[in-house]
């Protein structure tokens, strides 16, 4: 049986639906990436919120502002300290370390003894208003101390004044740092404190 042919018109009808139905394939999928792209971007700044908020958390930015101004000090700088001290968290240390900005129980009896705290007990310590309050006198100690020099001022927070007296004091640089724990500390506070001064200006108040 010969096969008959079709004419050349219809061909071309099937074509043309063939053209309309990828058309609208091309359009539905263009229109479900413009949802998604949209989605993604109304999305996005909640979940870099939440990011940032796992990985570098800030807790008592009032009490940081409050401190860091009567004191005289950077609250990114306070900030990055209590982030490396003890991420926010309430705690002792192995070494008797107490609190947001771990303070020693000996250091927390100096600054107590300095600043007039005649009702201080180490359990004060818990109590984020007095530990920031100690941790930030403590700090603005060392920075007296040492003439303005934070890199100083912040190895002495973690190896204590004699040693930095011994690497240099006030002309101290982080390459001069000789515990190589202190050095790393040092360095982490500094990078920390960038980015709390690049992510929490407002918080800050800065």
């Amino acid at each position: 049986m010969r096969a008959v042919a079709r004419p050349a018109g219809h061909a071309r009808v099937r074509e043309r639906h063939a053209s309309r139905r990828r058309s609208r394939w091309l359009l539905g999928l263009a229109g479900v990436v413009a949802v998604a792209v949209i989605g993604w971007l109304v999305v996005r700044p909640i979940v870099d919120d939440a990011i940032i908020e796992l990985t570098l958390p800030l807790r008592h930015e009032d009490i940081i502002r409050q401190q860091a101004r009567a004191k005289d000090l950077d609250p990114a700088l306070v900030a990055a300290v209590i982030y490396r001290e003890s991420k926010f968290r309430d705690q002792t240390s192995d070494a008797g370390a107490k609190g947001l900005m771990q303070i020693l129980p000996d250091t927390a009896k100096f600054i107590a003894a300095r600043s007039g705290g005649t009702q201080f007990e180490l359990r004060d310590l818990a109590n984020p208003q007095i530990n920031i309050a100690y941790g930030c006198w403590y700090l603005r100690y060392l920075m007296q101390r040492y003439n303005g020099n934070q890199v100083a001022a912040v190895a002495a927070y973690n190896a204590g004044h004699e040693h930095v007296d011994a690497w240099g004091g006030s002309a101290l640089r982080m390459d001069e740092i000789q515990f190589p724990e202190t050095k790393q500390y040092t360095q982490d506070v500094f990078e920390k404190r960038g980015e709390y001064l690049k992510h929490y200006r407002s918080e800050l108040g800065l």
